[in-house]
């Protein structure tokens, strides 16, 4: 079956300290979590620049390893963060509001090298961090007694979960993979690889990140050996369903196309044509108020047609 689309205009890793002020009673509305009978605050710019530095694998409501899934919310969902990210960042907004609906939440940081420094993750192999991934969902499914998982990553954290799923098993065990800005097919960094290719300089570049300890940088390009190596047997695997949602004013993933998973049960949105005014851009889409409509409803009921309010709009950053 072809991938479904909505209309596509143009527009790498995704920045730590970045959200929006977002009031937890949007969501919450009076829910519980399925954990604990808590409704959880939902966090906002503060929240998330605090933990990047304060509490970097740790966010509220989410890795609470007593839940166990309700009948309505049986697949436990567990959040990616991207390059340059940690998982208290990146999940400060997402974890507690999807625990407040009533979601087992968990989420990890990987990729790990000597530059991360206790807070700078996602730098590492894709390969290798795919691998951290699979042991963690092993041990969520360990846990909740779930039989599959649901996947919410942005940038890095939407296309590094494809390497799990295609390579190490993990078509079995995802039921959904959301990606937010995902790298997907790589980027070219607004035109700046294929200058560098032209100019001879890649390769000087590419060493550069390699030296600092983010070998995730280059595979993240457009044209790579680890792109084209991943999506050489196709985009999607049967069996798993892919929501890619990008925004048109994303400047780190370009050409924005790259980001689409095409064939299989494969869904792309630009953000724009259900909310144009939306001025979120790479950085802040794990913290947009219709971003988190949409998935709440994908990972949920799943409405036909669905489209989301357009208001509580993520940075421009």
């Amino acid at each position: 079956m072809s991938g479904r689309h909505h209309h596509v205009r143009r527009g790498f890793a995704s920045a730590a300290t970045v959200g929006t002020a977002f009031c937890a009673a949007m969501y919450a509305g009076g829910t519980q979590t399925a954990a604990a009978g808590t409704t959880y605050p939902v966090g906002d710019l503060s929240t998330a620049i605090a933990n990047f530095f304060l509490s970097p694998d740790a966010v509220t409501g989410a890795n609470v390893w007593t839940c166990k899934p309700s009948a309505e919310h049986p697949n436990p969902v567990v959040i990616v963060h991207g390059t340059t990210s940690n998982f208290g960042s990146a999940a400060a907004m997402m974890a507690p509001t999807l625990a407040n609906a009533g979601y087992c939440v968990y989420g990890f940081n990987y990729g790990e090298t000597q530059s991360t420094l206790g807070h700078i993750y996602g730098l590492g192999d894709i390969a290798q961090s795919a691998r951290t991934m699979s042991a963690f969902v092993d041990r969520v499914l360990a846990s909740t007694g779930a039989q599959k998982v649901d996947v919410v990553g942005g940038s890095q954290g939407g296309m590094m979960p494809n390497y799990y799923i295609k390579r190490l098993g993990g078509a079995a065990k995802v039921r959904t993979l959301i990606g937010l800005g995902p790298t997907n097919h790589g980027t070219t960094m607004n035109g700046l690889v294929d200058l560098g290719r032209s100019l001879g300089v890649l390769g000087l570049v590419n060493g550069f990140y390699h030296l600092i300890g983010s070998p995730a940088h280059t595979q993240q390009e457009e044209g790579s050996d680890f792109q084209k190596a991943l999506f050489a047997d196709g985009d999607t695997v049967p069996g798993v369903r892919y929501l890619t949602i990008v925004t048109s004013h994303d400047t780190t993933v370009t050409p924005l196309t790259n980001a689409y998973l095409h064939g299989g049960d494969a869904t792309n949105v630009l953000l724009q044509d259900l909310c144009p005014d939306d001025p979120v851009s790479h950085s802040g889409m794990s913290y947009d108020g219709p971003i988190m409509q949409m998935i709440l409803d994908e990972l949920g009921p799943k409405v036909p047609g669905f489209k989301p309010k357009c208001t509580a709009y993520g940075p421009n950053v």
